[in-house]
């Protein structure tokens, strides 16, 4: 009896000489943020040593895939960034794995490849994204790329405002408060015809969050000055909003510095701002409350003849939050121009729910945008930003509500800046049934420019701020100004000017704050 064997042989692309194809993947720490049609997940590139060879297909590995809804290569010609003038594939809905399928003739040299996404609207602000490359596949054979970057796990955030969202060209300088009843309110400058400081046309904003920042009700102008005399909207401007809650009464107060008149100048420069009090010569200190936590307002009253000195040249809020102190006393952080032409930073404070208010000394001179802490011993450290040309924080303590100050200890040599707002928050929670307390600080880790914004943590009343505890949360150039508060017993919020949206929130859990 004979027998025919048949032998079925499966041929795998082999893979691709090094000397012909390399490739690696490299990932940027920045958020995927729900509402940008774009996010970029990782970049691959491809160096061939020959031209013509043709790039058929990526495999791609995703971990969170659940909280995407799609996903899109991209390639570029240069190493400057995520484009999307140019497709590779397909659009594919998000699963674990994908393989896109095209067809892209590699140049000789670098040829740039990036992983975009599109987040969920109800994508879960505590998950986490991470993407690798499986394998590539070309007409010179399969190839598997070295990753750079291994475990760099995005987090979920939310582009707030954006370029042109309702009509306003950019938004900046964010604060962020809980008021009595747990809603978060983010209030913000809405620059409507260009980024440009006061004197322009700049209205308050105000973002509201009954669910711990999931979803964000439809944007409220809390302030806008109107053509007040007569001028046009561009020399009515008000901006730089800070904002406090009393957790006693439930009220909130909205501050923000107006100028009227003064086309093309601004506000912290000569020809802006000067001394006395007259409307249309010195920047007005405005104020605005809420009694119904945040849903409507009151017409804005102007407080500058009873708070600012007459010989400063400009006194405005810090934008930032203010807190309230374990007596009630409230304490808003500002800051100004004295006579002489000093930056200075000090306190705004009630000890009667805010019917009556009082000025406090300059902590400290060169510097400006500011916020305070209450610490254990019930002393107020103040945690202010430097002009330059420090780059590190200026701070100070006062035990008499301001009236005196002494320099902290890590005054202007202990956290780095870049010239820049930056968020002091102290964080209560509980851990194995015992109470514990942190300070939390955020602001652009860096000395040269706005980027890496970060949080960090302070286990000993801002002594010392542990490298191992601080947690980048975008490495992108961004505005900075980042602002701190509490979400809830488990969870710190912040707002900040990021590299993928004018105004981005996240929400971050205690435990990867202390527990790094």
């Amino acid at each position: 009896m004979k027998y025919l064997l048949v032998f079925t042989l499966v041929l795998l692309p082999p893979l691709a000489s090094c000397t012909e194809l390399g490739a690696v993947t490299r990932q940027m720490v920045r958020p995927v943020l729900i509402r940008n049609e774009h996010n970029s997940l990782l970049q691959l590139t491809i160096n061939a040593k020959r031209p013509f060879v043709q790039l058929k297909a990526i495999a791609v590995e995703l971990e969170g895939a659940m909280e995407l809804e799609s996903l899109q290569f991209y390639f570029t010609d240069v190493d400057d960034g995520l484009s999307t003038q140019k497709p590779f594939g397909e659009r594919l809905r998000s699963h674990k794995s994908v393989v896109f399928k095209g067809h892209a003739r590699l140049r000789a040299g670098p040829n740039h490849f990036w992983l975009s996404c599109r987040a969920k609207a109800a994508a879960n602000l505590s998950g986490k994204m991470d993407a690798r490359v499986l394998s590539i596949e070309t007409s010179a054979g399969r190839l598997v790329p070295r990753d750079e970057t291994p475990n760099v796990r995005k987090r979920i955030g939310i582009a707030l405002r954006r370029h042109w969202d309702d009509g306003v060209h950019t938004y900046r300088i964010p604060a962020l408060a809980t008021s009595a009843k747990g809603t978060l309110l983010a209030v913000y400058d809405m620059r409507r015809r260009r980024s440009k400081d006061l004197q322009e046309d700049i209205d308050i904003g105000l973002l509201r969050s009954t669910d711990g920042g999931q979803t964000w009700g439809a944007q409220q102008v809390i302030m806008d000055m109107g053509t007040f005399r007569g001028m046009p909207q561009e020399v009515n401007g008000c901006s730089d909003p800070g904002i406090i809650v009393d957790p006693e009464t439930g009220e909130i107060f909205v501050f923000a510095v107006w100028m009227n008149g003064r086309a093309g100048t601004h506000q912290w420069n000569s020809g802006g701002s000067e001394p006395g009090h007259e409307i249309g010569r010195s920047a007005q200190f405005v104020m605005i409350r809420s009694l119904d936590d945040g849903r409507t307002w009151s017409k804005p009253e102007n407080m500058t003849r009873e708070w600012k000195d007459p010989r400063w040249i400009l006194y405005a809020p810090s934008p930032q939050q203010g807190i309230s102190l374990r007596d009630g006393t409230l304490v808003m952080p500002t800051q100004g121009r004295d006579e002489a032409d000093r930056h200075f930073s000090n306190l705004l404070i009630s000890q009667d729910h805010g019917k009556s208010w009082t000025v406090s000394s300059a902590a400290s001179f060169g510097s400006t945008e500011c916020q305070a802490v209450q610490l254990a011993d019930d002393s107020l450290i103040l945690n202010c930003r430097t002009e330059s040309p420090t780059k590190f924080r200026t701070i100070a303590v006062t035990r008499d509500l301001g009236r005196t100050w002494t320099p902290h200890a890590t005054n202007r040599m202990g956290i780095i800046e870049p010239n820049c707002n930056g968020s002091l928050y102290r964080f209560d929670y509980r851990e194995g049934g015992k109470s514990k307390s942190v300070l939390l600080f955020a602001n652009p880790h860096s000395q040269k420019s706005r980027t890496n914004q970060s949080i960090q943590v302070s286990f000993d009343e801002g002594k010392t701020w542990p490298a191992k505890h601080r947690l980048l949360l975008d490495e992108g150039r961004g505005k900075g100004y980042p602002s701190l508060s509490r979400v809830d017993d488990r969870h710190v919020g912040i707002v900040y000017e990021g590299s993928g949206a004018h105004l981005v929130f996240e929400r971050i859990p205690i435990e990867a704050l202390v527990k790094r």
